[in-house]
């Protein structure tokens, strides 16, 4: 049982509110109640939001980018260093990183991550013994820091638009389509020995890491699954991709493509107003990355006409830079103020900013993940996290104005609990195997720095 001061319903808020969750579920929600001896008892509870995108190992690479060499800094350069950064990692480093990552995540106030997972092979390309390898060490990772966990292996078969081959650090992610999908099948056999709320979904790279035949061939190994692809992040790929297929990348696949609510095009920054409504209405989510669109100079999303025309969005931490589920809501936030020269944009009509930010980003990030959660109800998984409106940079707010507080001005340290599918894995502001778990990252990262 979890009782609450207070927390954030479909209906609203609603004080001294009992949860009882049953085999990770929220069995019943019950308000105008007392706590009970063995309660879990918090101050504000609100559905905790899914971290949409992550590529984990990008982690231990944070601060070790932003020196500006001769010429010009821009994301294909911060490419270049990832690619040499990743050719000395073990996949014993992987799963310590991505436990240190998960933890963060989960301090943050995130109860499940969406891993796009394109390391698959040993340095040069050789496949490991088993080709789910590096899948199962992020695996190993989420059932040690109990995140929940939908992983996504990619599909990475050329090295740019027009099916340049694969080199240099490249050939660590390359699959052809046959042996895609015996990874595929390999990673949810992995997956079954997990917590039942782990799902396996399929990650198409891009247009420039793949082809029209091989998406083609590939999409039906999704299943029912999600399907996530990084889309329009940067104008090149736009350019590119134009030159290759005649058509901009959302406008391709729009045209081309199953595009529906199981879908995640991850940034889609560069698009057009015709391409923003009809990604919109296809129900696919939004999978956007404030933090580390803003560090890569990747440009803002068009988040008024998406808002305008109904679309889904939620947030995720992708090279994690910076891992602070607060600063990715304003900071999306932000990047459309600095660029309209308005206040209050993300918002349709009249309201709370941070109201809409949060409860749409609870929505559509579950959405994306595949996970039956982004609301606290009867019969939806219980992805949950607690905050301390009595902070500082809370108490002096009125209740309606609790999200836009933690929005724009709290810091994470006012998440005091998270629960992952009734997992509650961080207490009293602390995850419960931080120290051993941040030991073996630092153990990690340094013969990793040792090696280069």
């Amino acid at each position: 049982m979890i009782f609450a001061k207070r927390a954030l319903l479909p209906s609203g808020w609603a004080g001294n509110v009992r949860v009882t969750v049953d085999q990770g579920r929220i069995a019943a929600v019950a308000a105008g109640q007392a706590p009970a001896a063995g309660d879990a008892t918090v101050d504000t509870l609100l559905p905790a939001l899914s971290n949409l995108h992550s590529h984990a190992f990008q982690r231990a690479m944070a601060g070790m980018t932003e020196y500006r060499a001769a010429g010009r800094e821009s994301f294909w350069t911060w490419r270049d260093l990832m690619y040499r950064f990743l050719d000395r990692l073990t996949p014993e480093q992987v799963e310590a990183i991505a436990a240190q990552v998960q933890v963060e995540m989960l301090e943050a106030g995130y109860a499940a991550v969406g891993e796009f997972h394109y390391v698959h092979h040993r340095p040069g390309g050789a496949p490991y013994d088993d080709v789910a390898e590096m899948s199962v060490r992020i695996m190993a990772a989420a059932a040690e820091t109990g995140i929940g966990l939908t992983h996504l292996p990619v599909l990475y078969s050329y090295g740019g638009a027009g099916k340049v081959p694969l080199a240099g650090g490249q050939l660590r992610f390359g699959n052809d389509v046959p042996g895609f999908a015996r990874l595929m099948e390999a990673a949810r056999a992995a997956a079954r020995a997990l917590p039942g709320d782990t799902l396996v979904g399929i990650a198409p790279h891009s247009l420039r890491a793949t082809c029209p035949e091989d998406l083609a061939e590939a999409l039906p190994l999704a299943a029912r699954a999600p399907v996530h692809i990084h889309v329009a992040e940067q104008p090149k790929e736009v350019a590119d991709i134009s030159a290759w297929l005649g058509a901009r990348p959302v406008e391709w696949l729009i045209a081309n493509a199953p595009v529906d609510g199981r879908w995640c095009p991850i940034h889609a920054t560069h698009m057009t107003d015709a391409e923003t409504e009809a990604l919109a209405r296809s129900g696919a989510v939004a999978g956007l990355c404030p933090i580390t669109e803003a560090n890569l100079g990747d440009g803002p999303f068009n988040g008024p006409g998406w808002i305008a025309a109904g679309g889904a969005f939620g947030l995720g931490s992708d090279s994690n830079v910076r891992i602070s589920l607060t600063e990715e809501l304003r900071t999306l936030e932000y990047s459309q103020r600095l660029r309209d020269l308005a206040r209050n944009v993300l918002v349709p009509g009249e309201g709370s900013v941070g109201g809409f930010l949060y409860t749409g980003a609870a929505r559509g990030g579950a959405q994306a993940l595949g996970r039956d959660a982004g609301e606290i109800a009867p019969g939806r998984l219980a992805d949950l996290v607690a905050i301390d409106a009595d902070h500082p940079a809370l108490c002096a707010l009125s209740e309606d104005q609790i999200l836009d507080g933690l929005c724009f001005a709290a810091p994470d340290a006012v998440v005091t609990d998270v629960w992952a599918a009734g997992r509650h894995k961080v207490r009293e502001r602390r995850h419960i195997a931080r120290d051993r778990i941040a030991a073996r990252y630092r153990q990690a990262v340094g013969a990793l720095l040792s090696s280069l």
